[in-house]
């Protein structure tokens, strides 16, 4: 066989699978392609996304400097149910799932990139990986990386482990336009990462770039979490759609059902300071459960884990993006000076993995502390979300 760069199959087109295809083909040379389930335009499920160094290194790496895809903030403000706060100097950049997206995309605009791709079998015989998806569509590589999240149908094959657990709390959210908001709140919020957290409940806001990607004032976003304890009692209700569709992680902005939606109207009113209460009423709301995925194997022959599919991290962290960028590029170097006529550098990747699961351990305990700081999702902690 001649020396050929190898061929990789992405599996899953958001941010960290992106990532993954763009390090791969950097560092490697390999010929990439990528596979999303999702068809049309992808939700942008993380919406507000924290500028971490692994994120700032790889946009460097493909000529995108982070400071022009984030919003920078000067000061951290925890305010108090009366609305007082106490501010402390914290510079940060800030940037959106979908402003990270459109630049990494950019970047991988000749390589094949196809939606509406659900993977179906993947079978690894010999020194290749076959797939096969929905619609009858099949393919072959000598690698494979599945990056296709927290409901990955690609460790459900490999590892026969598909289902997440849910964490005993939901964060809601909201992503608004600056402009359709009123100022005195924007100005509030203006170069701040602005927070309120009780037992059981976590706020936390800033703004981000604007859908086209700019961060000129008045053309950005004001993005939104609400952490809020909800029994699993109540999780089907929550994550029921106006369409009548059973959602497993993601009911997307439009879709939220009406009884839903006006109880966290209503407990916004009852629990939040005036700021945040507003932003929750002039928003288009959409929630997501949080979910773990635990750490286990990420190596299968010729397929990898990367990011969510591999293992979770809670939001608190503000690292799952770092932590599937870091997956990337690392996995990356491990193939480095492989190609399609040499053995699989085997001892490398398990290197890797040991690192990878070390490390995303670490992380992963983090968040659960944080967590338990404000009594979200622990035993006995107050269920503010009540059920029916």
């Amino acid at each position: 066989m001649s020396h050929e760069s190898p061929r990789c199959i992405v599996i899953g087109g958001s941010v960290g699978g992106l990532a993954a295809a763009l390090e791969i083909r950097r560092l490697t040379g390999a010929d990439v392609a990528v596979y999303e389930r999702s068809g049309a335009q992808l939700h942008a499920r993380g919406a507000g996304v924290v500028m971490q160094p692994d994120v700032a290194w790889l946009l460097e790496q493909h000529g995108r400097a982070a400071e022009d895809v984030c919003v920078g903030l000067r000061e951290r403000v925890r305010l108090r149910r009366d609305g007082e706060g106490l501010v402390q100097q914290a510079l940060q950049l800030m940037t959106a799932w979908d402003t990270l997206y459109a630049a990494l995309r950019e970047q991988l605009a000749d390589v094949c990139y196809r939606q509406e791709s659900e993977l179906v079998t993947l079978d690894q015989s010999g020194d290749e990986v076959q797939v096969e998806f929905a619609d009858g569509y099949r393919t072959h590589a000598d690698f494979l990386v599945a990056a296709d999240g927290i409901n990955s149908q690609c460790r459900a094959v490999l590892a026969g482990e598909s289902r997440p657990t849910y964490a005993g709390y939901v964060a809601w959210r909201g992503l608004e336009a600056e402009a359709d908001l009123p100022a005195e709140v924007v100005s509030e919020l203006d170069g701040r990462f602005t927070l309120f957290h009780d037992d059981g409940m976590q706020f936390l806001c800033y703004l981000v770039p604007g859908a086209d990607g700019s961060t000129d004032p008045g053309r950005r976003r004001v993005n939104w979490v609400w952490y809020i304890n909800t029994p699993a009692v109540a999780l089907p209700d929550v994550m029921r759609g106006t369409s009548g569709r059973a959602y497993a992680s993601f009911v997307p902005a439009g879709d939220v059902n009406p009884q839903s939606q006006a109880r966290a109207l209503e407990l916004a009113e009852q629990a939040l300071p005036s700021l945040f209460s507003t932003l929750v009423e002039r928003s288009s709301l959409f929630v997501q459960p949080v979910q773990d995925v635990t750490i286990s194997r990420r190596v299968f022959g010729r397929c990898a884990l990367v990011g969510d599919a591999a293992g979770t991290v809670r939001p608190h962290t503000a690292a799952g993006t770092a932590k599937a960028f870091a997956d990337a590029t690392l996995l990356a170097r491990t193939l480095v000076g492989w190609d399609n006529s040499g053995a699989l550098p085997v001892e490398a990747l398990l290197d890797w993995e040991r690192q990878r699961n070390s490390d995303t351990s670490v992380i992963a305990q983090m968040g659960l502390n944080l967590a338990t700081n404000s009594a979200l999702g622990v035993q006995n902690a107050p269920q503010l979300w009540s059920p029916g």
